[in-house]
């Protein structure tokens, strides 16, 4: 490797010799080329420098790589932690909501127990659709925070069909219509003169609208005013949900749309909710290619939210709106399998207020062998049993050959779309998430004797 000492040296050797050569005439091709050689050292020790700083760079560069190699690993790793959060998050949403199901089931059931007595007092009566409609809440706060948690990791999916708005907003006013009713307020419904139909998922639009229609309420004073207008314009439907309640802050507005963004205090605070609702709203108008939009014009000048859906063609021939079938009569042999001995008392007295014959089992096994000796028109399984769980329970029943069959219906406080596809392949005919409606699962019983 030529150095550059090395390289000084060569130069004071040929400036020395260059003056001796200067005084002889005859040596001016020597000088020329001692010139040369100077212009070489000059050049070497140029190269020198060059690829002393190339190789310093280098250097850099492979420290840079290692650095970006390291970021790149943490990276991932923050990925990998935060894909394991969200998932432990999920099922912790869904155990939570699990647990905190299955106690509002002899809750609910104790409620319509109380409401069918033959001798219950007004009062009796009116304490009984507190406890149904304080239920129906739970219920409804469940719901919201495990579909905002489903929503932020994509699990859901619409069933999309043409359909009339009026028929998600009719089932939406269902279930709020009975709290107007009790804070006296005033319900104004104005629907176009034609359908006003939107591909649309009616239980999701549904849940919409009564979340909209119940805020619309709770931030409303007893007495108020709630207004509900549907139009068409521009390709879209327009339903307006607006009242003249405590309306929004300027300040929480721009938020109002944003996950545990909770709106105006000023009324009781059973009256707040977790802050996901209108969250879930947003999110699932926009699945639907919608949009929603808040405005209020200040506190206690009320709100308006707006949501705008896709117009949709629908089928003159279209089939009206769903009505619940007339239960026919007859009494079902029934098999219930609750471990749950609170829920599973309040559900055999229910059903045998509605004349059927009742046995019970408290656990899988039990309630396998009590349906393989016995000839049973419906079981009623929880899935969530200790030892053999009930996806087990029916999965074998349905594999022993056993000539007469029962109506298996599953009770989960696990409402996926998974966990239900789940129970339908191990065999159940249906499922219902609890609290049970005690309509939808007297139905299901009564279809059997059809």
């Amino acid at each position: 490797m030529f150095h550059e000492d090395e390289g000084n040296s060569v130069q004071r050797s040929l400036q020395s010799g260059s003056e001796q050569l200067n005084a002889d005439p005859l040596s001016a091709t020597l000088l020329r080329h001692i010139g040369s050689l100077e212009d070489e050292v000059t050049r070497l020790r140029e190269s020198l420098r060059g690829r002393e700083a190339l190789e310093a760079t280098v250097a850099r560069l492979r420290e840079a790589n290692e650095h970006l190699v390291v970021a790149a690993i943490n990276a991932q790793g923050s990925r990998d932690d935060a894909e394991a959060t969200n998932r432990r998050q999920n099922e912790f949403l869904a155990m939570l909501a699990h647990e905190l199901r299955n106690p509002l089931v002899p809750i609910s059931m104790s409620a319509t127990l109380l409401e069918r007595s033959a001798d219950a007092s007004p009062q009796l009566l009116n304490f009984s659709k507190v406890i149904r409609r304080q239920v129906d809440h739970m219920a409804h706060l469940l719901d919201d925070l495990l579909d905002a948690a489903r929503i932020s990791s994509g699990k859901i999916t619409l069933g999309l069909e043409p359909m009339p708005v009026s028929n998600a907003i009719d089932q939406a006013l269902e279930t709020v219509l009975p709290r107007i009713r009790e804070r006296g307020q005033h319900l104004y419904l104005n629907m176009p003169s034609g359908p006003a139909g939107t591909r649309g998922d009616r239980v999701r639009l549904t849940q919409v609208f009564t979340n909209l229609i119940g805020n619309a309420s709770k931030y409303t004073g007893d007495g108020g005013n709630v207004y509900v207008d549907v139009t068409t314009e521009a390709g879209e439907v327009v339903v307006a949900v607006r009242d003249n309640g405590t309306g929004i802050a300027p300040e929480v507005l721009p938020h109002i749309f944003e996950l545990f963004t909770q709106g105006p205090r000023s009324l009781a605070r059973s009256e707040g909710g977790l802050g996901v609702g209108l969250n879930v709203v947003r999110n699932l108008v926009s699945m639907h290619g919608g949009t929603v939009k808040a405005d209020s014009a200040g506190l206690g000048q009320g709100s308006q939210f707006v949501v705008r859906l896709p117009l949709c063609a629908l089928a003159s021939n279209a089939p009206p709106p769903e009505t619940a079938a007339a239960r026919p009569a007859g009494c079902c042999d029934v098999l219930l399998i609750e471990d749950n001995v609170d829920a599973c008392e309040t559900l055999k007295a229910f059903l045998e207020l509605e004349d059927h014959k009742v046995s019970t089992a408290y656990d899988g096994q039990a309630g396998l062998d009590a349906m393989l000796a016995g000839d049973f028109d419906v079981v009623v399984c929880d899935i969530g049993l200790p030892g053999m769980d009930g996806l087990e329970v029916v999965s074998r029943l349905r594999a022993s050959g056993k000539a007469a069959q029962p109506l298996a219906i599953g009770l989960s406080g696990y409402g996926q779309a998974e966990d239900r596809a789940r129970a339908l392949a191990a065999g159940f005919d249906h499922y219902l998430v609890k609290p049970v409606s005690p309509d939808a699962l007297l139905a299901l019983v009564a279809a059997r004797t059809a």
